[in-house]
């Protein structure tokens, strides 16, 4: 990567502290920007509290989709960021008003020591209690000039409503002379034959002036309806956007910070809940903003049916919400017991209520057969599809084949759902609705087999849009991988090949039909090289000048998003 020269220069900058003093007080504001960037990528924490502190601009973003090999911030240079915001409040040269954070956070353990979502959400909520403690104090500049800003702008938006009715009560008045004049040549012409009585006129009029005093009522009454609005977070000085990760541990914190009113007000884009009830999933989403919400992660949580039909008409209230994410959390219609249909018809109604929903993942809920209930009360087709570990019946694949999501999709996960010849020709229709749609396709542990394999080739062919396959733990053999990988090349917009080690690859003893779960824990045969394979998978692509596309089986760290 080429720096520029005002990179290079901001670097030097921030390099040393000491100067600091010398320089912010000279430094213009265009230049705070590549200055802050600076001292994030060379972990300068100090740099990065004195530039917040001082910020000139109303908005500042940290965060946002990294680029490939670029790391996420440090995890002091988060902390130091978030201290500089609570000193801001009381520094009048401070101007920030919006803090967005999201997507900053990184692994935890990751390289350069990145702050992970779970510590991020602990620091925020922490940061959001302890400005208000600060704010106690009597220094209120930052509320003050908030307020003096607000008023002006109130006071300008006044003038300027006052001089367009100014405007467009004189225009009225000018049409209605001319109306009056051609009123009267009229009741001249038709004096004789009974003209229009001096009531009616009257009416007209009146009926004029009511009219006229309703748009003024309309006007203002927008205006008082949104300045109650921002009346509600007149204390509110910065406010904090980024994604919530919650768990039984952080809980306690981040309700309070929720719940507080302050300086500092926290809203959510993406939240994430693991392991919580759903009494307390339900006071946080009642705690939260209603716009803004873009997705709901719920993982590890016992919801059962009752509680996520609970759930769903909380969830309907936030208007933006386009993900819904349940990971584990205990739905299994396997089990028949009298109230199932009840419970079907709950979930149903409440999903018909998402309206934005583009994005929806239900991973090991065990719902074989009732996937048309489900998806079919959706009022709009979805985007992302993720059906893993989902025991799908084949009515449901038939469903699904057919579905008003099908044209629309770009995601599909179908992992860990068995795929044998009587699903197979549904998954081939599916694939065929889907092939100007489809860039990812995931059928690791689906139980294909060479002959399987074979009867599909033709339509993962036909999927001209896919950027991503995923097929890991099937039970291929090196013959089936190779007629794989001769597919793929004739696939102009395919980037990337998760495929499965060979059965040759494995030590003696595995069973003819193996299963993914025995894929995946049966050794290795350490005797044979492990390179072989790969290398006369990508001899195919470079004899075919394919080399763009990155074949790996590496199933741990597979990333569909690096082609994205």
């Amino acid at each position: 990567m080429v720096l520029s020269l005002l990179s290079l220069c901001a670097k030097e900058v921030v390099r040393d502290h000491s100067s600091s003093h010398s320089w912010l007080r000279w430094m213009p504001k265009d230049l705070y920007r590549a200055l802050l960037e600076a001292a994030f990528s060379t972990c300068r924490p100090l740099a990065v509290g004195e530039l917040v502190q001082r910020w000139p601009e109303l908005t500042l973003r940290v965060g946002g989709r990294r680029k490939p090999g670029q790391t996420a911030p440090n995890r002091l240079c988060i902390q130091s960021m978030l201290l500089g915001v609570v000193r801001g409040l009381t520094d009048h040269r401070c101007a920030l008003e919006v803090l967005d954070l999201c997507g900053v956070q990184g692994d935890e353990g990751g390289m350069g020591d990145p702050m992970g979502g779970w510590s991020l959400t602990v620091a925020l909520c922490t940061m959001v209690l302890k400005a208000r403690v600060r704010t106690r104090r009597p220094q209120r500049t930052r509320r003050e000039q908030k307020k003096e800003r607000d008023q002006e702008r109130k006071r300008i938006s006044a003038l300027e409503r006052e001089r367009d009715l100014k405007r467009e009560r004189g225009q009225k008045k000018r049409d209605g002379e001319l109306n009056s004049n051609e009123s009267t040549n009229v009741g001249e012409r038709t004096e004789s034959s009974g003209s229009v009585s001096e009531e009616d006129l009257s009416k007209g009029v009146r009926r004029r002036m009511e009219i006229e005093r309703k748009r003024e009522r309309t006007v203002l009454g927008s205006s008082e309806r949104d300045a109650e609005e921002k009346e509600m977070d007149r204390d509110v000085v910065v406010h904090v956007r980024a994604d919530l990760f919650v768990n039984g541990r952080s809980w306690e914190r981040v309700h309070s910070a929720l719940s507080t009113s302050g300086p500092l007000k926290l809203q959510c884009r993406y939240l994430r809940v693991e392991e919580i009830s759903v009494p307390s999933i339900s006071i946080l989403l009642d705690l939260l903003p209603r716009r803004g919400l873009l997705g709901v992660d719920i993982r590890y949580s016992s919801l059962g049916v009752a509680g996520l039909a609970e759930l769903l008409p909380l969830l309907s209230t936030f208007p933006a919400l386009k993900s819904l994410r349940l990971h584990y959390c205990n739905l299994d219609f396997r089990r028949v017991h009298p109230s199932q249909s009840e419970a079907l018809g709950e979930l149903s109604q409440g999903l018909a209520r998402l309206q934005e929903l583009r994005h929806l993942s239900l991973t090991a809920l065990r719902l074989p057969g009732q996937l048309r209930v489900l998806l079919s009360s959706l009022p709009q087709p979805l985007e992302i599809l993720e059906l893993p570990y989902l025991s799908l019946s084949p009515a449901d694949f038939a469903y699904l084949s057919c579905s008003h999501h099908t044209s629309t999709l770009q995601q599909l996960d179908l992992s860990e759902n068995r795929l044998d010849e009587n699903t197979l020709p549904s998954i081939r229709r599916l694939l065929s609705q889907a092939s100007g749609s489809l860039q990812h396709l995931s059928l690791s542990g689906c139980g294909l087999t060479d002959g399987l394999l074979g009867l599909l080739l033709p339509s993962l062919g036909g999927c001209r849009a896919l950027k991503s396959l995923a097929l890991a733990l099937n039970p291929l053999s090196m013959a089936g991988l190779m007629d794989l990988v001769k597919m793929a090349v004739r696939m102009p917009s395919l980037r990337q090949l998760l495929y499965p080690n060979p059965l040759e690859d494995y030590q003696p003893g595995l069973p003819d039909l193996p299963s993914s779960a025995q894929l995946l824990d049966w050794p290795l045969d350490e005797t044979s090289d492990i390179n072989l394979t790969s290398n006369k998978l990508n001899r195919v692509l470079i004899d075919n000048g394919r080399s763009d596309i990155f074949l790996t089986c590496d199933l741990l760290n597979y990333d569909k998003d690096m082609v994205a």
